[in-house]
């Protein structure tokens, strides 16, 4: 096996765009969240996705104890609310309306899901976060998403409608 270092790993999985979701949940009826690049569909059937927190997270295990989340797809004009949402213990400055399970559905954002906590398992330095999707919606279909390439935020050329 080749060794390599933790930076190597970092700038290798960079070559990989992703987008950009803010996890939210509810704390004693505060907004709780952070930004995160490792969402993914899991199934159809039952409907289930996957969100990857850090295990060094402040706000995952606030959100776990609720028992439920909501992922909030960014648009390439929230820059500020994934930068704020991804230091530690910050919530945006941003309005938000209940989703079915109580979670926090961002204002502005393209879509969200959201989810019941269906599962977790162990996953090194993070926790696979599995998601039952309770509602989901598409809110805006006009924009494009916001994306996060080799360190940077950007946005998507193409036409982005449907």
């Amino acid at each position: 096996m080749t060794e390599f270092q933790g930076r190597e790993f970092r700038d290798t999985m960079g070559q990989f765009c992703t987008g950009v979701v803010i996890v939210a949940g509810l704390d004693e009826g505060q907004m709780t969240g952070f930004a995160a690049q490792s969402f993914v569909s899991l199934s159809l059937e039952p409907p289930l996705i996957g969100v990857c927190p850090a295990k060094s997270s402040t706000s995952w295990p606030r959100i776990r104890d609720a028992g439920s989340f909501c992922i909030n797809v960014l648009s390439d004009d929230q820059r500020q609310v994934s930068e704020t949402f991804a230091q530690s213990g910050q919530v945006a400055d941003i309005g938000w309306r209940p989703g079915v399970s109580g979670a926090p559905i961002l204002d502005g954002v393209l879509a969200y899901v959201d989810c019941a906590l269906e599962a977790e398992h162990d996953a090194g330095d993070h926790t696979i976060a599995v998601g039952r999707v309770l509602d989901i919606e598409i809110l805006d279909g006009t924009r494009g998403p916001l994306l996060f390439f080799r360190g940077g935020y950007g946005g998507f050329l193409g036409t982005g409608a449907r």
